[in-house]
């Protein structure tokens, strides 16, 4: 059996002065990572616990914002006042994301860090997984993949994001700090996960022994009108199919600003783009079934289906549809009306 190692940080510092050490992982609740190991898919050396350090306050900035610490649980982030008062989506995420149980353990930091979704990824029954080892193919492109992704795959893998908080922090426009050997810096959770490209092995831009210390959360104009629409195969805890997230700033009667973010569709938080262009100036009285149909379009435009997923691109139309309905009190009827 393979030897493994465990260290106890004290403090940032020494958290990532252990990180140098060949093999070394950070692991705080450990909901992702154990599992990983125990599938022989991670082998780490040297577990280097961080779960201690003094990262899981939640304050209110100065400006209004807020800044959660990585080791935060999604249950304390989920059921924190100003979390449910000023960023009610971040909240219906948090809390869609994952039983209680997983909840009460999963960090935010490692929520971040989970691996994309997909069992041939998980299950090394299966030999060809270039995500598990880079060149040897992709067994879901011909295999079963009524769960993977429909946007921004490549030939080298089409495995999903299972996060659902970070869909709401892209929405939200949240910043993450990270703290590693070369120094600080901040970075933009849209742009902290990574399409699969040539380099599926690589789920983030997070760079060796960097370690997440926060999220950050600015001021929002959406805090009333938002709303995280899950749909998956069962009620209780499952990973989305397809999920929303749907952010808009009403100014009267005209939506001055809006977000749109899709979940289970690719191998990031897809940020649809051509949907907010198309609804930003428009009046809420312009929100009919037609342009709502429209809107699904644009969020879903460019998407390359496989042989079980074609559903995806219409669920995820009228996902969008009912996720706008419900941020804005839309009372539009008719055919897209019908999404259970």
């Amino acid at each position: 059996m393979q030897s493994i190692f465990y260290d106890r940080a004290r403090d940032v510092n020494h958290a990532l002065e252990l990180a140098r050490q060949p093999g070394a992982k950070y692991i705080g609740g450990g909901t992702n990572l154990l599992d990983l190991y125990k599938s022989g898919i991670e082998k780490p050396v040297r577990l280097i616990d961080v779960s201690r350090l003094a990262l899981a306050d939640i304050d209110e900035l100065p400006d209004g914002g807020l800044r959660i610490g990585a080791m935060a649980s999604n249950t304390a982030a989920a059921n924190h006042p100003l979390v449910r008062q000023r960023y009610r989506l971040l909240s219906e995420a948090l809390l869609n994301g994952a039983s209680a149980q997983l909840r009460n353990m999963a960090t935010i930091g490692g929520n971040l860090l989970q691996r994309t979704r997909c069992y041939y990824f998980t299950d090394p029954a299966f030999p060809h997984c270039n995500k598990r080892d880079p060149g040897s193919g992709c067994d879901a492109i011909d295999g079963h993949n009524r769960i993977h992704a429909i946007l921004g795959a490549s030939p080298h893998c089409i495995a999903t994001n299972p996060s659902d908080m970070s869909v709401a922090l892209v929405a939200l426009d949240a910043v993450i700090h990270l703290q590693g050997p070369d120094g600080a810096r901040q970075l933009p959770v849209a742009e902290f996960h990574r399409l699969p490209e040539d380099r599926p092995q690589d789920d983030t831009v997070i760079r060796p022994g960097e370690l997440i210390t926060a999220v950050e959360l600015p001021p929002t104009p959406f805090s009333r009108h938002a709303h995280y629409l899950k749909v998956r195969d069962r009620a209780s805890y499952a990973f989305a199919l397809v999920s929303v997230a749907a952010a808009v700033d009403v100014d009267g009667d005209t939506i001055r600003d809006l977000r749109i973010v899709l979940g289970g569709v690719a191998h990031k938080p897809w940020r649809a783009l051509g949907a907010e262009r198309r609804l930003r100036g428009q009046s809420l009285g312009a929100l009919t079934d037609d342009v709502l149909g429209k809107v699904g379009a644009d969020a879903v435009a460019g998407a390359q289906p496989h042989a079980h997923n074609a559903f995806k691109v219409e669920l995820a139309q009228r996902a969008v549809a009912r996720a706008l309905r419900i941020a804005t009190g839309s009372q539009a009827t008719g055919e897209m009306g019908g999404m259970a």
